[in-house]
């Protein structure tokens, strides 16, 4: 199976774009994920909520409220050009910040998830060991949670990798800067060529098929860590 020189760009940009959308959220999700296992605020409520509505929301509406905001008369765009920065809408950039919020829910809530599975016990015996609690966490917590860890970045990567209307709307359909491989195959069925379309949509297919047995593979029982 031979795939076109734009199909094998497409797929160079959103390998790119998923990479760094992992990245990023590694940085941004773990705070979140630990402050939202630990904490017994009030605020835990509204924070995880906002945090999970990317998965109930229609990725049209957050994308056009998106757009809106990026745009050079929206908040964001307002802030850029003030800056002297060129819009973030129908950009790489623009694209980036669109998939960190639409994967934010993918990365924080395994995290969570393992966190919480830690229990008090390992950070109570660190701490009586004179452990800060900056070191309790990278001594203690992230090796235990490192499962959590893992199922994380793969499930952002994929999710990321699989997104069509959040980048639609806000990076468009331009050649070698936004047009990702989700945006390619849509291009692919309205210009009836289906044979291209069935070739890309077989590389995600089975990227996906790789991705699920990857996770389901590591752990039978997902998020049971062991003390």
């Amino acid at each position: 199976m031979t795939l076109a020189a734009e199909d094998l760009r497409a797929l160079w940009l959103t390998a790119r774009l998923a990479g760094l959308v992992t990245l990023i959220l590694f940085a941004l999700g773990t705070p979140v994920a630990w402050w939202l296992a630990r904490t017994r605020s009030w605020w835990r409520g509204p924070v995880g909520a906002v945090v999970a509505l990317p998965l109930v929301l229609p990725p049209s509406v957050l994308g056009f409220y998106l757009l809106v905001a990026m745009g050079p008369e929206g908040p964001v765009g307002r802030i850029t050009g003030a800056l002297g920065i060129a819009p973030l809408a129908f950009t790489f950039r623009g694209l980036v910040v669109a998939s960190v919020l639409y994967s934010l829910p993918f990365m924080v809530q395994p995290l969570q998830a393992a966190f919480e599975a830690l229990g008090e016990r390992p950070l109570e015996v660190a701490a009586t060991l004179r452990a800060s609690p900056l070191d309790a966490f990278f001594s203690v917590a992230v090796p235990l949670a490192l499962p959590g860890f893992v199922t994380a970045a793969i499930l952002t990567f994929a999710h990321t990798v699989g997104e069509f209307g959040v980048v639609l709307m806000i990076g468009g359909n331009l050649p070698g800067v936004t047009r990702v491989a989700s945006v390619q195959i849509y291009d692919h069925v309205e210009a009836l060529a289906y044979a291209d379309a069935h070739r890309l949509a077989a590389v995600l297919l089975t990227f996906s098929f790789l991705v699920l047995l990857a996770v389901y593979s590591r752990r039978r029982r997902p998020w049971r860590l062991s003390a």
